[in-house]
């Protein structure tokens, strides 16, 4: 099995990469790790949808991949979520992509510059199917997270009429700043793909102590680390 771990950072998933041994670094972006039978190629484009279109694009063009993995933190909207808990991001995408018009925002889906229904769009949005070429056990760990929807932003919130602004233009209940362009590439290519993300803090104003960043890494390596190694 050949798989593809995308990170903004390596400090997300440090823990992960210290219990496996590396065996070739391609560049500062892409370095390959093995354990037993599973090759896992790790990609760090560095934050922000842009350098991750960039080089996510420039690997899938020339590297098959049975799975690829965006794993990373984010804040979330939904007061249910606890923090530390690891969701998967079933449904992605960019709500302030489009024009103001006067007090009203078009997206570009009704502006006419993109079709909605369009790969890798169905309906506007990104959405991921299960992935049903996988092991029993890791379909059983994927199946067992929740399930959500997430908005990606060049700007997480920490604003109370930032924090409205988006409310009133996407539903969500996670926001990161590179999904929607990992969702992007993998849906274009057909490559499965599973987004994972542990929340670290609810989106309100922002204060560092309320978060939970110690929790959300430990419980998203903890997980990175049982996809990678079940096969059962």
């Amino acid at each position: 099995m050949r798989l593809l771990l995308v990170a903004a950072t390596v400090f997300e998933i440090r823990p992960f990469l210290e219990r496996l041994p590396l065996t070739g670094r391609q560049d500062e972006q892409l370095s390959t790790y093995q354990y037993k039978d599973v090759t896992i190629d790790i990609l760090i484009p560095g934050v922000g949808m842009v350098p991750t279109a960039f080089f996510l694009g420039r690997k899938l063009a020339v590297q098959h991949y049975d799975m690829a993995v965006n794993a990373g933190i984010a804040g979330t909207f939904n007061r249910a979520l606890p923090l530390g808990s690891v969701v998967n991001v079933t449904e992605d995408c960019i709500p302030e992509l489009g024009a103001e018009d006067g007090n009203k925002f078009l997206s570009v889906f009704e502006l006419g510059l993109v079709d909605p229904d369009v790969l890798p769009y169905r309906g506007g949005k990104l959405l991921n199917e299960p992935l049903n070429e996988l092991s029993p056990a890791r379909s059983a760990l994927i199946e067992s997270l929740p399930k959500v929807k997430g908005i990606t932003s060049n700007t997480v919130r920490g604003n109370l009429q930032s924090i409205e602004r988006i409310r009133q233009l996407a539903m969500a209940d996670i926001e990161s700043m590179e999904g929607a362009a990992f969702m992007y590439g993998c849906l274009s290519e057909k490559v499965p793909c599973l987004q994972l993300r542990a929340i670290s803090n609810f989106v309100e104003e922002r204060d560092k102590s309320r978060w939970n960043l110690a929790l959300a890494l430990k419980n998203l390596n903890r997980l990175l680390w049982e996809i990678a190694t079940s096969h059962s």
